[in-house]
């Protein structure tokens, strides 16, 4: 007889007997959460640092509403990324090394038209991007020429974060950590240097942030490609990646575990895109703060999604050597873990956010506003950190298409209706407004943990896409 969720959830925190430990769950944790500290908040806090010192809050929108797009670029590259993932670890589990090599060779080569094609998209469509945005006639033209130069970014970060997805496939989150620190560190550099034309650099001001990420990721992709294919370590796999695709059965394994997870990936990403297009009618100063609200809390949120990571990867190799018992334990222990990190950081900031808010707003022209709805919003934040760590763990059993359809039905036929229908109403109250449409989201993100929830306590879960395709 199954135990209730919360007395199971207990008897999974001390666990001794299934799974890995706590100190090895932490060990794994670190090298993704620096990983994570580098990738998704740093560089944008500071970018964003760089930028408020030009005192235009139109600027500081514009970059505000374009990472959005950006945000929503790298979750379509990590689908790539969980897909190889996903590959790797269960074939490395079963000691079929020919395989992951061939998971390699196929996802670089995958990439690169990918990386083409959206890289294209952004740079001919800017312009049409902006217009749907609904931004003011300011942001659109501060937009289109950084936009344009982003998307030969893009192509880059495509390429990284499909190569770092076999990394971490075999257990590896240590080097994509350093090399994340190396490229974070030049794009800082250059960063600080072409906004603000210090060293000696023109001042390209918010056009410089654009030129510093093509250098970033360029360099990136040099270090990894460099680190796989000279490391004697990982010769085993027999790694090619001059040949071209000639059997279509990793292609199509790959492709069958990356679509779902690109669309669902896609789906929250864009939900944020969706969120600031509602939020725009209401003024520039609305859309900033609706930018350091959602930054401060994706700082927060960096642990979540560090854990994310290491509950995916472990899942894969424990159900490689269906170990379920094991993946349920570490399940519970990283759920735990990623709650008490994030609302630690929430409670800290949520004290006295103002101070903070200034930080990138040197005018006070937004403080007010996002200072009243941070601490709020914070409390739904939970929501969002389940529902993250029980996909992970579902992508890493290969349910990929489950938490696909879970989260688009839950994006169209609820929080799209929902957030239209509360920017349709004229509140006398903007702060009130701005916490409805905000909230909308969390609360969608609450019901897709009910849906994961009772998926894990079934037996279907079990039956991975990866074994229907193999």
């Amino acid at each position: 007889m199954k135990k209730g969720i919360v007395s199971s959830f207990k008897a999974g925190l001390i666990d001794t007997q299934h799974g890995e430990g706590y100190g090895r769950i932490l060990r794994y944790f670190f090298p993704e959460f620096i990983s994570a500290l580098v990738l998704y908040s740093l560089p944008f806090w500071l970018d964003a640092y760089f930028v408020g010192q030009l005192e235009s809050i139109s600027m500081y929108a514009t970059l505000g509403a374009t990472n959005n797009l950006i945000h929503f670029i790298i979750k379509l590259a990590e689908s790539i990324s969980v897909g190889v993932v996903i590959m790797s670890g269960q074939f490395n589990g079963m000691q079929e090394n020919h395989k992951v090599g061939r998971t390699v060779a196929d996802t670089f080569w995958s990439t690169c038209f990918l990386g083409v094609l959206i890289s294209s998209f952004l740079f001919f469509g800017a312009h049409a991007i902006y217009v749907w945005y609904d931004v003011p006639q300011d942001m659109i033209a501060f937009g289109i020429p950084f936009l344009r130069l982003r998307a030969f970014s893009v192509f880059f970060i495509f390429l990284y974060m499909a190569l770092i997805g076999f990394l971490r496939g075999v257990k590896n989150t240590k080097t994509p950590m350093v090399i994340f620190i190396i490229g974070s560190a030049i794009f800082l550099f250059f960063d600080y240097a072409l906004i603000l034309g210090n060293f000696g650099f023109p001042r390209m001001e918010l056009q410089g942030s654009a030129v510093a990420s093509l250098i970033q990721y360029g360099v990136m992709v040099l270090l990894v490609l460099g680190y796989i294919l000279l490391n004697k370590q990982y010769r085993k796999y027999g790694i090619d990646l001059l040949k071209t695709i000639a059997d279509r059965t990793y292609v199509k394994q790959l492709f069958f575990l990356s679509w779902p997870v690109m669309i669902d990936k896609a789906t929250m990403a864009w939900s944020y895109i969706w969120l600031c297009k509602m939020i725009n009618p209401m003024g520039t100063c609305t859309v900033a703060a609706f930018c350091v609200v959602k930054d401060m809390e994706r700082f927060a949120f960096l642990p979540a999604i560090a854990f994310a990571q290491v509950i995916t990867f472990l899942v894969s190799n424990d159900y490689g050597m269906r170990n379920w018992a094991a993946i349920k334990s570490n399940l519970k222990k990283i759920c735990f873990m990623s709650s008490i990190a994030v609302f630690s950081v929430l409670f800290l900031f949520a004290l006295n956010p103002a101070p903070i808010i200034r930080f990138f707003d040197r005018k006070g022209e937004f403080t007010l506003l996002a200072a009243y709805a941070f601490p709020i919003l914070s409390v739904l934040v939970f929501f969002d950190l389940v529902q993250l760590i029980l996909s992970g763990a579902l992508r890493g059993a290969g349910n990929v298409r489950v938490v696909m359809y879970v989260r688009l039905a839950i994006c169209l036929g609820y929080f799209v209706p929902l957030s239209y229908m509360i920017s349709t109403i004229d509140f006398q109250s903007a702060t009130l407004k701005f916490i409805l449409l905000y909230g909308s989201f969390y609360f969608g993100n609450a019901l897709m943990s009910i849906v994961y929830i009772g998926r894990l306590r079934g037996e279907l879960w079990k039956v991975s896409s990866l074994q229907e395709t193999v």
